[in-house]
């Protein structure tokens, strides 16, 4: 996502950039026709009408793309076309309930999308923290139960550390940054609040993962 609906199309971020995963080979989207297809769905639903929002998804997709090596083969696919597909509900012809995961999730479930694929969009970075917030957490979960995964912490690593325009960042300095922008007291400053400390575990535990930190990053 952006956490929950923490990136508008308006607003940059300054945060620092954050290293590329060292010893990771890409995966080539256009090898693999389901993330090929994820690709370029998303473009049609964001490029025209939100494009700081494609920026923000372009960026999450091609570090899925390094990302999904590390990951056992099965599940390459799954995290590359759920990272390219995470924030297709801020499309305005998608909105229905107005929260992103929940209606980016039930367009998926219409059109055919593999279910794993459907239900890591509808959860992705902790939405059903943000869930709760709206008054959405019993539907969110009755419809798209979370799967605990390898899969899931990459894809919230891939989402949590890159801003609203695209750029690479940390996580503390996203936080801070969406923070700033929406306020503590707003839906999503209470969101982030609740999650910040999940989300910190999780993106840290997979920087371990790919040796971003530790004795091994130096």
């Amino acid at each position: 996502m952006d956490p929950g609906s923490v990136a508008d199309d308006a607003a940059p971020t300054t945060a620092s950039s954050v290293p590329r995963p060292r010893q990771l080979t890409p995966t080539v989207t256009g090898v693999d026709p389901v993330a090929a297809e994820a690709r370029e769905t998303a473009r049609q639903l964001l490029e025209g009408t939100l494009p700081i929002r494609w920026s923000h998804v372009r960026s999450v997709g091609a570090t899925a793309e390094l990302v999904a090596s590390a990951l056992d083969k099965s599940d390459r696919m799954l995290l590359v076309a759920a990272a390219w597909l995470h924030d297709i509900g801020y499309a305005p012809a998608l909105v229905d309930t107005g929260f992103h995961p929940l209606d980016g999730a039930r367009w998926l479930r219409r059109a055919g999308w593999a279910p794993r694929v459907v239900g890591l969009v509808a959860n992705h970075s902790y939405a059903l923290v943000e869930a709760a917030e709206r008054g959405l957490a019993g539907e969110l979960a009755a419809e798209f139960p979370a799967e605990q995964s390898a899969v899931a912490e990459a894809l919230a690593y891939c989402d949590l550390t890159t801003g609203p325009d695209g750029r690479r960042v940390d996580l503390v300095d996203r936080l801070a940054e969406i923070r700033s922008r929406y306020g503590r007291d707003s839906v999503v400053g209470r969101f982030v609040d609740r999650a910040e400390g999940d989300m910190v575990e999780t993106v840290r535990r997979v920087e371990a993962r790919l040796g971003l930190r530790g004795p091994s990053a130096g």
